[in-house]
Order: structure tokens, then C-alpha cells, then sequence
């Protein structure tokens, strides 16, 4: 296995970026998935790669979110060291890019929930991330296209429309997530 991998829970975001040359991995959707999966990909950098839902007002569909830490339902808080160089090359891509925390959660939220995650400053929620997390001093990034927010939650009409806005987000973003994997093998090497 490679020094860095391209984790993507769901098909559709595979195969979004598996144009990728950094090996990608679908890993599954949820929690249980996700821990199965970090478990097989042993100690290496792991960049996540996927959709979420957008929870702060100022990000959009279609926007990326690169986290600059992972929170866990449980209180874990997961660093994300290289997302402001990660950030600077999504935008050099001609991407809207926003930067902070990102929430995982086990399962998907009403809007009352939604309201209750937003107010924790985390500017995205998904169900993955903080199960992919690699263990020990591996690289650990996260790259987040969001296809809902709470003005067009997932059980809306134009989700389908959103969905596909923040999978060509996602493709484009695969240079980025390229540089990220060469430039963490590097550092590892």
C-alpha cells in the first residue's frame, strides 16, 4: 500500500475522484464501515474525500470545507495540520474553500439537530471522518464538498441538483488532493 490514501465513504465520491493518481479507497458509509476500513488501511496518511452537509450560514452547495479538526460525537478533537496549505491550492483551483472544524456524527440530523451541530462552530457535518483517522503520526486531511444545508436540507427537491453540484466540486478538487498525498509522502519518506 502507498504512503497516502484517498479515502471516499461513498461510491458516487470514489468515483468522483478516483481520477486521482493517489491510490483511492471506498471506505463505506457510517461509523461501523469506517472503523472496518481504518483498521485495513493500517498507518497511512489518510486525506477524506466526500460530501457533508454545510452548517454554517456562510458555506453553500457546492462549496468545499477542508477541516482544520475532526470533532468525534465523543469529544475527540482530531488536528488537521496541513488544511491552510491544503485550502491555498483548492482555492489556486478556482474553488470557494472555507476552513475549520468539522463534526462527525453517527447518523444523518433533523433540522433541530442541524441547529444544535451549527452552534458548536463546526462549519460542516459528516458520518466518516473521525473513524478514518489514521493512528499514530500519519498525515490525517479532510476535503468536504457540501451537497445540503439547512436551506436545502437532503430531503428536498433540488438534492439531486445540489448532490452533483458538490460531486463536480469534489472532481475538481483532485489535483489538490494529489499534491496533498506527494507532499505527505515526502515528509514521511
Amino acid at each position: 500500500m502507498s504512503v497516502a490514501v484517498i479515502a471516499a465513504p461513498l461510491r458516487v465520491e470514489w468515483a468522483a475522484v478516483r481520477s486521482a493518481r493517489t491510490t483511492v479507497v471506498h471506505t463505506g458509509m457510517g461509523k461501523r464501515r469506517s472503523q472496518r476500513s481504518a483498521s485495513r488501511l493500517g498507518n497511512v496518511a489518510v486525506l477524506v474525500a466526500g460530501v457533508a452537509g454545510g452548517l454554517a450560514e456562510q458555506v453553500m452547495v457546492g462549496d468545499l470545507v477542508v477541516a482544520e479538526e475532526v470533532r468525534g460525537p465523543d469529544g475527540v478533537v482530531l488536528p488537521c495540520p496541513t488544511a491552510p496549505r491544503l485550502a491555498d491550492q483548492l482555492r489556486g483551483l478556482g474553488l470557494t474553500v472555507h476552513c475549520g472544524p468539522i463534526l462527525s456524527w453517527p447518523r444523518m440530523v433533523n433540522e433541530a439537530g442541524r441547529r444544535e451541530q451549527a452552534a458548536t462552530g463546526a462549519l460542516a457535518v459528516d458520518m466518516e471522518s473521525a473513524w478514518l483517522a489514521p493512528r499514530g503520526t500519519s498525515g490525517f486531511a479532510v476535503v468536504r464538498a457540501i451537497s445540503d444545508t439547512a436551506a436545502a436540507p437532503v430531503v428536498h427537491p433540488s438534492i439531486l441538483r445540489n448532490g452533483l453540484r458538490a460531486l463536480r466540486a469534489l472532481h475538481r478538487a483532485v489535483p489538490a488532493l494529489d499534491n496533498w498525498a506527494l507532499t505527505i509522502g515526502m515528509e514521511v519518506s
